[in-house]
C-alpha cells in the first residue's frame, strides 16, 4: 500500500509540475507590436532593437502618424508620456510610448501633441492630411 501512495503521489507531482510548465508566460519579442486602441484612435509603440523596429516599419503603413523620441545627442528614449488632442482642445489619446517609435492613425486635422519625457514636455501643433505617413521628431537636451 505505501508504495501505491508514492507512486500517486510522484504522478501528482508530475501533472503539477507539468501543468506550471505550461502557465508560466512566454516574453515575445512581438508585445511592442500590438495595435491597441484608445478613445477609438489605434496606436502601436516601440522600436527598442533592429528587429522590433523592422516590425514596426513593417505596420507603417497602416497609420498616418510616426512620432519619434531622442535626446539631442541622437540617443533613442522610450517610457515618453504622449498626449493627443484635437483642434478644440479635445483629448483624444493619453498614454505612455513603450519605445521610441510611436504610430498613430488620426482622422484629417489638426492636433496638438505633447510628449513628455524625464518631466520636461515638448509641444508640436500639427495638420494630418492625405500624406501617407508624416514623421513628427521630438528631441530633449538630456534625462
Amino acid at each position: 500500500m505505501q508504495i501505491m501512495k508514492s507512486k500517486s503521489l510522484a504522478h501528482g507531482f508530475a501533472a503539477i509540475l507539468l501543468g506550471s510548465a505550461l502557465l508560466v508566460p512566454v516574453a515575445s519579442a512581438d508585445n511592442d507590436a500590438i495595435v491597441q486602441t484608445a478613445g477609438g484612435v489605434p496606436y502601436v509603440s516601440g522600436g527598442v532593437g533592429a528587429e522590433s523596429i523592422d516590425r514596426l516599419s513593417s505596420l507603417a503603413s497602416d497609420f498616418n502618424l510616426k512620432l519619434v523620441f531622442a535626446l539631442k545627442s541622437g540617443s533613442y528614449v522610450s517610457g515618453v508620456k504622449v498626449t493627443i488632442a484635437d483642434a478644440a482642445g479635445k483629448s483624444l489619446l493619453d498614454t505612455m510610448s513603450e519605445g521610441p517609435w510611436f504610430l498613430t492613425r488620426l482622422p484629417f486635422g489638426n492636433y496638438q501633441i505633447v510628449a513628455t519625457f524625464a518631466g520636461k514636455a515638448e509641444k508640436r501643433t500639427i495638420a494630418v492630411g492625405a500624406e501617407k505617413l508624416k514623421t513628427i521628431d521630438f528631441r530633449w537636451a538630456s534625462e
